[in-house]
């Protein structure tokens, strides 16, 4: 049985040729189709997608074709972002969606993002094991008649539910640069803005690498590398913008400028957006990593909100949220899920909600920001590649014995005036280390240095 490289914790990721191929990608979709088929003998439905790469389309076609020769029709909506996969598998009512994405991964790269009815997730502990074993197998149930293929749109309903996030009278005028980054993102943002324009929502649209171009010629977006920052930082100030908005591949995430260009860290994202839920919900559930927590606790206990901790990553974030009813949820990586969303997380929404929460408050982007980082600065995330990442874990869990010490998500250590959390990545041997503190930027230079030290000393 030939094993599969491509189905890693959360998702399909692989490198095109070997680890994913039109051969690959129908066997997932006839694993896909009988892996939701097992559960009755109905006629199943499901939504697919592309992103820009330039090998999208083609895979996308052949994951349909294994899907419809499973016998379960499919809904082609195009060219999409991930999250309009979110969204039409629940606004549809269908039995899943996949998106064909490699997000921010390199060129040679493809792979797929998947989900069931209602937009669960399907990760590791929640199907994706089971149908990277029938796809391995590579041996399928025959159906007596195969699946449909459709073509559909359902952009105007997707941009109808995100203008539903926000009150048009509110916005006071603002101009904002967006960088699609060439991926998928351009043509949302160039619907939305023929929607404020319809409303008279005064927003003036900078757009910069806006065209859908799988050969990216401005180079992968990928907002988190600092090389990816300039183009958006410079158009914010050239332009005197009020904001700067910079998206993945699959816009799944959105990354934001103040107006003087500087990139903001999304853990105080995080804490804006839970205000904004608050003020409309006042009592609600807050859903938040373990990786940097101060600022997000304060924020929505002082706003009247309850926080919840929950382990890093999409899968548990999403369930932390549905049984802990959580109107937002938000991870430091600059992942928003929504409880109307059918807690799914968006690119769209955030900056949405930021543009509102600007324009009714006095305050700037870089002041409401200023004032959280002056309270509870964070180091941002360090990463160092290790051999033993559980060994050094293990060396500074000793070295820091004797303050409160949580597992939830790798190694928090948490005393009166600083905390930290260290934690293995999912895919590869890197220990990722956040650092805050309270109010004290000279405290966590020295917490930082410290335990940077004693892991590039082993």
């Amino acid at each position: 049985m030939e094993k599969l490289t491509c189905f890693k914790a959360y998702d399909i990721r692989g490198q095109l040729g070997e680890q994913l191929s039109n051969d690959i990608a129908y066997r997932i979709g006839r694993a896909y189709g009988q892996f939701i088929k097992s559960e009755d003998d109905a006629k199943k439905t499901v939504v697919v997608g592309g992103d820009v790469r330039l090998t999208s389309k083609e895979l996308k076609h052949a994951l349909a074709n294994g899907l419809m020769d499973g016998g379960v029709n499919v809904i082609d909506l195009g060219l999409t972002g991930t999250e309009e996969i979110y969204f039409a598998t629940f606004h549809l009512g269908v039995d899943g969606g996949i998106e064909v994405t490699a997000s921010h991964n390199p060129m040679d790269y493809n792979g797929m993002k998947l989900v069931r009815e209602e937009s669960k997730p399907i990760s590791g502990d929640t199907g994706l094991r089971e149908i990277q074993t029938l796809a391995e197998k590579n041996e399928f149930v025959d159906v007596p008649t195969k699946g449909t293929y459709t073509e559909v749109s359902t952009l105007k309903e997707y941009v109808n539910h995100l203008m539903g996030y926000i009150t048009p009278e509110n916005i006071k005028p603002m101009k904002l640069v967006v960088n699609s980054g060439n991926g998928a993102a351009g043509h949302v943002i160039d619907e939305l803005e023929k929607r404020f324009l319809q409303q008279d929502i005064p927003i003036e649209f900078i757009k910069i690498h806006h065209e859908e171009d799988g050969n990216f010629p401005n180079g992968i977006p990928n907002p988190l590398l600092l090389e990816c920052r300039a183009d958006t930082s410079n158009a914010v100030k050239e332009h005197k913008a009020d904001m700067g908005i910079a998206f993945d591949g699959d816009f799944d995430r959105c990354f934001l400028f103040d107006e003087n260009g500087e990139f903001i860290e999304g853990y105080y994202i995080v804490g804006l957006l839970a205000e904004a839920f608050l003020q409309k919900e006042p009592g609600a559930k807050v859903i938040h990593d373990p990786r940097l927590t101060w600022n997000t606790i304060d924020v929505v206990t002082k706003a009247g909100g309850i926080p919840v901790m929950s382990k890093t990553g999409h899968a548990f974030i999403k369930e932390r949220m549905r049984k802990e009813d959580a109107i937002y949820g938000g991870e430091m990586s600059a992942h928003h899920y929504f409880r109307d969303f059918a807690y799914c997380d968006s690119g769209m929404i955030p900056w949405l909600l930021i543009v509102e929460l600007l324009s009714v408050t006095p305050n700037s982007l870089s002041n409401l920001i200023e004032e959280r980082k002056n309270l509870f600065p964070c180091s941002g995330e360090i990463n160092f590649k290790v051999i033993n990442p559980n060994q050094i874990i293990q060396i500074i869990e000793h070295k820091f014995k004797g303050y409160k010490k949580t597992i939830v998500d790798g190694l928090s250590i948490e005393t009166d005036d600083f905390r930290f959390n260290i934690r293995q990545s999912n895919t590869e041997n890197m220990l990722r280390l956040n650092v805050e503190t309270k109010s004290d930027k000279e405290k966590l230079n020295e917490i930082s240095n410290d335990i940077s030290s004693v892991i590039r000393g082993l």
